[in-house]
């Protein structure tokens, strides 16, 4: 038995990695439901492990294939999606560091979109981005899992964040 749990103890950080290095999912659900009480919506996010192992996956992906530059998924409306990019810090000797980035710094990077957004119109003001701030408060969604990866050589950092049901649906008001 006891052989069992470390067995699964390696899988669980072998699947993610993110947690192995402070990545707490309370913090991200907690950061959600911030800016959904802000918003007024009510419903609570959960945290879903199928959505964090697929975020993880993508994360991977994004790592190993796209040396980690943000690309949405394909999901088909099976999920909304948020990315988040960070960079190293390069210090001026030529020193090369990872950035210390919290998932409240993620979610909050997103929900500072909200200053962008035109409830009354329903859309972003010209020029602007608001649609990772709808997702995050988006009325229907009731989960999320969230993972991050990083590419070791340049430090650069993914986070992906991905939520059921989707939000931004076209015509419809996200609170």
């Amino acid at each position: 038995m006891k052989l069992n749990i470390i067995s699964l103890c390696t899988l669980v950080l072998g699947v993610f990695p993110a947690f192995a290095v402070g990545f707490d999912p309370q913090a991200v659900v907690a950061a959600h439901n911030k800016w959904r009480t802000a918003a007024g919506v009510t419903e609570k996010l959960s945290y879903s492990s199928k959505l964090a192992v697929s975020a993880q996956a993508w994360a991977d992906d994004l790592k190993t294939s796209n040396q980690c530059q943000m690309r949405h998924s394909k999901p088909d409306g099976k999920y909304g999606e948020n990315l988040f990019w960070g960079s190293a810090l390069n210090w001026s000797d030529g020193r090369r560091e990872l950035q210390k980035v919290s998932p409240e710094h993620v979610v909050d990077s997103w929900g500072n979109e909200q200053a962008d957004y035109d409830y009354a119109a329903n859309s972003c003001k010209p020029g602007k981005m608001c649609g990772h701030y709808t997702q995050v408060v988006w009325r229907t969604t009731s989960t999320v899992g969230c993972a991050m990866a990083v590419c070791k050589d340049t430090l650069q950092q993914i986070w992906v964040c991905q939520y059921q049901p989707a939000g931004n649906i076209v015509g419809r008001r996200p609170y």
